[in-house]
């Protein structure tokens, strides 16, 4: 890791009231598909990032929770998207903690392997429009080219709202894989061990 990870004893003021508001909003009073802690006490994978820069930190975590708490898109559609985007940026914490999460909405391992391989087929035409809009998403080396004729696919299978919401969803975890990346944050130690 290239930042020091930050105990409860080490905040400032305003990273206290960041932290408070990650561990004791939704990730942290629901259900705990991956720890959110090490045993320090210090934030994992991005939340621990976040601490660093609260003032950015603040809005990237209120963006995480909109899109994993408040939009309509169904828990498998969501999180096929976000392992979609772990798999295309080669993100381990994410793939590591949302294959947990991915798995407690129904995805089974085939599934998994599947979405991390690139070779994912679901028959449902929402999670397969939605596999694809993220993959063509990823794809592309600048704002995604798409005709009108595309673009009216997409929004016929899955509509307007939740195009928006995948579009939103893949630029917040991409930039996420990126912290994460420079930062140099993977999985964290005492889950690695215990694998």
């Amino acid at each position: 890791m290239r930042l020091p990870r930050l105990t409860p004893a080490d905040l400032t003021d305003e990273q206290r009231a960041l932290r408070e508001r990650i561990v004791g909003g939704p990730r942290g009073t629901g259900p705990q598909h991956f720890p959110l802690e090490h045993d320090d006490g210090s934030l994992t994978g991005p939340f621990g990032i976040m601490l660093h820069e609260p003032a950015l930190g603040s809005r990237l975590q209120e963006l995480g929770t909109a899109l994993r708490y408040a939009t309509g898109l169904t828990d498998r559609v969501r999180e096929i998207a976000v392992l979609t985007v772990a798999a295309g940026t080669g993100s381990t914490f994410e793939a590591f903690a949302h294959e947990r999460v991915g798995r407690a909405v129904g995805l089974s391992d085939d599934e998994l392997a599947a979405i991390a391989d690139g070779s994912f087929s679901p028959v449902d035409p929402r999670e397969a429009a939605a596999d694809d809009l993220c993959r063509r998403l990823l794809a592309a080396g600048r704002p995604a080219a798409m005709d009108d004729a595309t673009y009216a696919a997409y929004a016929d299978v899955l509509g307007t709202t939740t195009v928006t919401e995948l579009v939103v969803l893949v630029g917040y975890y991409r930039t996420l894989a990126q912290l994460l990346d420079v930062f140099d944050v993977g999985v964290p130690e005492e889950q690695s061990t215990a694998q």
